[in-house]
């Protein structure tokens, strides 16, 4: 018997619930985006909170032999060389404007932006390896 008193409570407290609902949508419209924006926020502080209590993920260099760091450096060298030569090959053409043509007046400065050839070459493989990222992603 009160097991059928429980269910007759609960479809009698539904039935009122939509009552109000159907008397007063705004009331109800404005409970349902507070509700969504309270968990949104509740989320939103969660994650930052997590975030930053989390330790960082640093984690100290294990100590290996010898033989593997130099076996390490070899294929680094060569994914650098592999690199290089496809940058090398499709560097771009660069525009010199020399400098005597301007004035001393016109705002033209007479800086050398890299101190050697090797400096400049090095910045070109640099920014072909950015576009080659940007490209890919």
């Amino acid at each position: 018997m009160e097991s059928r008193r429980r269910d007759m409570e609960l479809l009698s407290n539904s039935m009122a619930a939509y009552a109000h609902i159907r008397a007063n949508p705004e009331s109800f419209g404005l409970y349902f985006v507070l509700g969504v924006c309270f968990g949104l926020v509740l989320t939103l502080c969660l994650l930052v909170l997590r975030l930053s209590c989390q330790p960082p993920m640093h984690t100290p260099p294990h100590p290996r032999d010898v033989s593997e760091d130099e076996e390490d450096e070899d294929e680094d060298e060569e994914e650098e060389d592999t690199v290089d030569r496809a940058a090398s090959e499709l560097l771009l053409p660069v525009t010199e404007i020399p400098l005597e043509s301007h004035g001393p007046g016109d705002g033209a400065l007479a800086v050398n932006v890299f101190a050697s050839a090797e400096e400049l070459e090095r910045a070109q493989r640099l920014e072909e390896r950015e576009r080659i990222i940007r490209e890919i992603w």
